[in-house]
């Protein structure tokens, strides 16, 4: 099952760009339980939008180089399920279509058994490097979005 997304999309938006990258539990993400710190999820949620980013040409360097820094702005996760020491887990990163000058990221982190444990999202405004917030989206990334929109990427 396929929960359902946090961010409301129209249908005419394109379908939101996807990443997949695996890991695997570190001793020293753990807890006094003896289950991953939940602090370390916005580290896991971070690692599968840098992934991301370089997959499709708008990590941090690249907005950075056009002027641009994504600081975020708000944050939400949901806790379903612990992940272990040594368990093997996937985190998908989901960006979906954003008409502003903004980022919308969903997480889903999923156990080596496929079994949503863990998502959430973040949204990540435009700055230029004077922190003033952009109301357009930079050009290099609005020639991503339009291959996107064409279903290019």
């Amino acid at each position: 099952m396929i929960p359902k997304s946090f961010f409301k999309q129209n249908p005419e938006d394109p379908k939101p760009l996807k990443h997949i990258i695996k890991r695997k539990v570190r001793f020293d993400e753990l807890d006094p339980l003896n289950i991953v710190w939940h602090g370390n999820y916005a580290s896991y949620f971070e690692e599968g939008r840098i992934a991301m980013g370089d997959k499709y040409g708008f990590g941090y360097l690249d907005f950075k180089k056009h002027g641009v820094m994504i600081p975020l702005k708000k944050f939400y996760v949901d806790y379903i399920m612990p992940l272990e020491f040594a368990k093997e887990y996937a985190i998908e990163t989901l960006l979906y279509w954003n008409e502003s000058a903004r980022l919308d990221f969903e997480y889903r982190i999923y156990d080596c058994e496929n079994r949503l444990v863990t998502m959430g999202y973040s949204v990540h405004m435009m700055v230029d490097l004077n922190k003033g917030i952009l109301v357009v989206k930079p050009a290099f990334y609005e020639k991503i979005c339009e291959k996107w929109k064409e279903g290019k990427i």
